[in-house]
């Protein structure tokens, strides 16, 4: 799979996630703006605040409906939005050389793939996407307003934690960074079958940017024979904005059913 079709299916994922952060941005903002005008108008003529009998203090069950009301048209109006604008119903394209499979449950927020090689069983825990932090920690995607969804795509990260484990339960565990057409290992740590919660923490061993250059790139060839390289990634990056749309719908479906009750 082609990094540019990768940015390119991405991108229509990608583009109502943006949008949403978008409208909660403005939905804030607006907030804070009628606020303000509420204590200005208040604080010119404080008379103009409607007296309520201390028998009225809290709100009427007329009044309890009327803001259910209106707070179910809200989510019906983002519901059609988000129906409209995402392409959460078009079905997933796997790649036919795609190693795994993949358990994915609505409701949560990571998949799982799974698979066996060479006697190993191997398992990945794949989470949402969200935007690549720099050096500084920062969120890039705050300081380019004027990027496309395509150019942003790009800075977008999908944590991995790869555990490969032998038959008799001795198991390694990868924390990685997928970023488009490169894997980032974060942490490398040993698991021991016979270890117990009770015990002492264990050595995770050094830092992996410390380790020798060659070993490094022996550990990156060694998660690569295992299907863990970039033309998995790219296909999950894809795969994952599909599913926050997905849950995203079905977030909304669950808010209506609550407030309906």
């Amino acid at each position: 799979m082609g990094f540019t079709w990768c940015l390119r299916r991405s991108a229509s994922a990608l583009a109502p996630v943006l949008g949403r952060m978008a409208r909660a941005r403005l939905n804030l903002h607006g907030s804070a703006v009628a606020a303000s005008v509420n204590r200005s108008t208040l604080a010119r003529n404080p008379s103009a605040s409607p007296f309520v009998p201390r028998g009225f203090l809290y709100s009427t069950g007329t009044e309890n409906s009327s803001s259910d009301q209106t707070l179910l048209r809200v989510i019906d109006s983002e519901l059609k939005s988000a129906l409209e604008t995402d392409d959460h119903d078009l079905a997933e394209d796997t790649p036919e050389e795609f190693p795994f499979e993949i358990e994915d449950n609505p409701g949560h927020q990571t998949v799982t793939l799974t698979r066996e090689y060479n006697g190993e069983q191997i398992k990945v825990v794949v989470n949402t996407p969200g935007p690549f932090t720099g050096e500084n920690g920062e969120d890039d995607m705050e300081d380019d307003d004027d990027e496309t969804p395509s150019q942003r795509s790009s800075e977008l990260s999908i944590p991995l934690v790869v555990t490969v484990t032998k038959k008799s339960g001795l198991s390694l565990e990868f924390s990685c960074t997928a970023l488009p057409d490169e894997i980032a290992i974060d942490a490398l740590s040993v698991t021991h079958p016979e270890n117990s919660s009770e015990e002492p923490i264990s050595y995770d061993g050094p830092d992996f940017q410390d380790l020798d250059e060659n070993l490094r790139k022996s550990f990156h060839k060694f998660l690569e024979i295992r299907g863990i390289k970039a033309s998995t990634t790219n296909f999950l990056h894809e795969y994952m904005m599909r599913k926050d749309s997905r849950e995203y719908l079905l977030w909304l479906k669950n808010l209506k059913k609550f407030i309906e009750e």
